[in-house]
């Protein structure tokens, strides 16, 4: 079992949120013209996740994603360089056809609970004050990437040591977001 476990290179060693952050830019890895998108304010949910579709830089077991509102995402350079890396899938990310990176992901279908929430990846950002990871989303998928499983112990021990809580799903206020919106769909609460 490795006693060394890498989380994600932002992640290990993470900052704390500034205090009237007004946001950033993201920039993929292209060394010439880059696509970049701006940020207004700052992210929510900030977490790690272990699926397979985000993306996730060299040598990282998790991606880092947090969510922020759609009306303050624009890409601001090259946008033409963006492609929908899955039109398949729920959340449409939007990578640079270049380098690979995911510059912002969508989710067009407007009865889904995350709708007006686009994911992004504040890595990407030279801007410091974003909002630090709260948690680690979907741990035991990084095995279908490739991690092994006799070390999910350590990676779930290294999480918890720099205070992600490993859930293999979101954390339990998204759950419960999402419950609710399909409560309130269903006429199951009331939509107030």
């Amino acid at each position: 079992m490795s006693t060394e476990v890498n989380i994600h290179p932002a992640v290990d060693g993470m900052k704390r949120a500034a205090s009237g952050f007004a946001g950033g830019t993201l920039t993929c890895l292209c060394a010439s013209n880059p696509v970049t998108v701006e940020i207004k304010g700052q992210v929510a949910h900030n977490h790690v996740c272990g699926c397979s579709k985000c993306w996730k830089p060299a040598g990282a077991l998790f991606s880092q994603v947090a969510v922020v509102s759609r009306e303050n995402v624009r890409v601001t350079a090259n946008e033409d360089k963006l492609q929908v890396v899955d039109p398949s899938a729920t959340i449409q990310r939007h990578a640079c056809r270049d380098c690979g990176v995911h510059m912002y992901g969508r989710i067009e279908n407007t009865g889904h609970a995350f709708y007006g929430l686009d994911f992004v990846h504040t890595e990407l950002s030279k801007e410091s004050g974003w909002a630090a990871p709260e948690f680690a989303a979907f741990v035991s998928s990084i095995i279908e990437s490739g991690a092994p499983p006799e070390n999910m112990g350590a990676v779930r021990a290294r999480l918890s040591e720099i205070g992600l809580p490993p859930y293999d799903a979101l954390s339990p206020a998204l759950m419960d977001a999402i419950s609710t919106h399909v409560a309130k769909t269903r006429g199951v609460l009331n939509n107030a």
